[in-house]
């Protein structure tokens, strides 16, 4: 990482520390995580801009609605115009701002918009690898619990007669959204990466399985 990039990094830890709230699923670790996956994922784009992308890394979730929120779709658009409030505050360069704004926007899963740039695409497959394998996993029941959701449905817990519903039960969302993670990313390293962390939480959720299930002799 360059001189440039490790002197922004110590100033949007410190502006994404400040704005933090108590969601541990989206905390500062979360966002340091997401800045690993960025690099590793630059390592391929050099045309990327990498100060956008470490920018986007650590002021994406600078807005954060609860997961069942009536607005979460519009969370990324909220992140993005206080990002570049807060950023055009502490000097970020004004001709990087416009990317920017569009890597925070089309991050989000919820929101549904699609990226246009090599930035925002890196930022959104570095974000959704953190969705999945062992942390991912930890983030996925840690939002549930929060949620008051149930660990899985009694008798069904593989969704086989019936529809999948993660609002209710956490270990519906493997199957309802996080295995559509890694046919949805922009890049070639996101998505092996992706679909290595898969197969670990399908591993997982088998194991689950056959624990969960009680019957009676």
């Amino acid at each position: 990482m360059n001189e440039q990039l490790a002197l922004w990094q110590i100033r949007l830890v410190a502006l994404a520390t400040a704005e933090a709230g108590s969601d541990g699923a989206h905390d500062i670790t979360h966002l340091n995580r997401v800045w690993t996956n960025s690099m590793t994922l630059l390592s391929s784009h050099p045309e990327a801009d990498g100060l956008v992308v470490l920018a986007a890394c650590y002021m994406h979730d600078i807005v954060n609605l609860p997961k069942n929120h009536a607005e979460r779709h519009l969370a990324s658009q909220y992140a993005a115009a206080l990002a570049c409030e807060r950023l055009m505050k502490a000097g970020f360069p004004a001709d990087k701002m416009a990317a920017l704004s569009h890597a925070i926007e089309a991050h989000s899963f919820s929101a549904g918009i699609p990226p246009e740039t090599i930035e925002a695409k890196i930022v959104q497959d570095a974000d959704r690898l953190d969705a999945l394998g062992a942390v991912g996993l930890a983030r996925l029941f840690y939002t549930a619990g929060h949620m008051g959701s149930a660990l899985a449905h009694p008798t069904d817990p593989l969704a086989l007669t019936r529809a999948t519903d993660d609002q209710v039960y956490a270990l519906d969302h493997i199957e309802k959204k996080l295995a559509l993670l890694p046919a949805s990313m922009q890049t070639e390293a996101g998505r092996k990466s992706g679909e290595v962390r898969l197969a670990w939480l399908r591993a997982f959720r088998d194991t689950f399985v056959a624990e969960w299930e009680c019957r009676q002799h």
